[in-house]
């Protein structure tokens, strides 16, 4: 929480700047064309990563989908979501949940929502955002125009541009060095490439990454036979848990496999767990920031 804190102290003062009311505006989004209204009060987002992106230009949702492992929000997120709603997943939106609220503006995702676009449509207004990977920045400046908050959005990106650019100072020649990025899921393991939430953070910051991770695509899905392609100078590796156990489990088999056990990075003790939440799930600008203290604290440069 005091990380969250320090992130949350920042976004504020950068959602106060012009902020002056917006005037009625269409936006265009994945779906074509939306009339907005001025100044929308009543917001029910369906993507974590909207989430943040509402909190971090000073907006509270009336509802919200429910973090992927939260209960029902994020740790990180948890004490700014008083008084939210929950609405279910957000592959899983309770539609009579969200028209109950009374929206008068609704976000949402067209990878995610497009089968029920018209149905939040007669709801309320709804922007959609076209993919879940890679630039949140993409998805934060839409979800800023719908809400009027283009100047508050832009300070926020250029205060986070900011400390990627003071950590990359920081880190110096530690930027040589190769990361690779693995999360184990229930039955397949990822090797995330550059068209990732983290991939994207690594890139901005300078890191070099091993050849097969150095590509513009999302990530690899393999097994443990692909064990020897998950090396690098540093691993970072998180993992995603559905309830039963059968994430944890798979990180457990690898993470004692012989073939793990002789990747160069494991012999180095440069392999670190970190935040499924945070390095790639909740996806938006509140857990970059975070995910930026995460590697001062690792590398020891904060």
């Amino acid at each position: 929480m005091k990380a969250l804190k320090q992130v949350l102290r920042i976004l504020p003062l950068c959602a106060m700047l012009g902020a002056a009311p917006a005037l009625a505006r269409d936006v265009t989004d994945s779906m074509g064309t939306v009339t907005v209204p001025d100044e929308p009060k009543r917001v029910v987002v369906l993507t974590n990563e909207g989430t943040e992106a509402l909190l971090a230009l000073g907006v509270t949702p009336v509802g919200a989908a429910n973090s992927w492992n939260g209960d029902p929000w994020w740790d990180h997120i948890s004490e700014a979501m008083e008084g939210a709603e929950p609405v279910g997943k957000e592959s899983a939106v309770n539609l009579e949940m969200v028209a109950a609220l009374e929206p008068d503006l609704i976000l949402g995702n067209k990878q995610r929502h497009e089968e029920i676009h018209a149905q939040l449509s007669a709801i309320a207004p709804t922007v959609m955002s076209q993919e879940l990977r890679g630039d949140w920045k993409i998805n934060f400046r839409l979800y800023a125009e719908a809400l009027g908050k283009q100047a508050e959005a832009e300070a926020a990106i250029d205060d986070y541009d900011a400390a990627v650019a003071s950590l990359r100072e920081k880190l110096g020649d530690h930027l040589n060095e190769e990361v690779s990025v693995i999360r184990f899921v229930p039955g397949q393991i990822r090797i995330y490439q550059l068209d990732s939430f983290s991939g994207v953070l690594l890139k901005d910051i300078g890191f070099n990454r091993p050849a097969n991770q150095n590509v513009e695509e999302f990530a690899i899905r393999t097994g443990k036979e692909s064990i020897p392609d998950m090396d690098g100078d540093r691993i970072f590796y998180f993992t995603y848990e559905t309830g039963n156990g059968e994430g944890s489990a798979l990180e457990e088999e690898v993470l004692s496999d012989p073939l793990w056990q002789s990747l160069s990075a494991v012999k180095a003790g440069n392999v670190h767990r970190v935040s499924d939440a945070i390095w790639n799930t909740a996806g938006g600008i509140i857990a970059a920031r975070l995910m930026l203290q995460d590697i001062e604290r690792i590398y020891g440069v904060e």
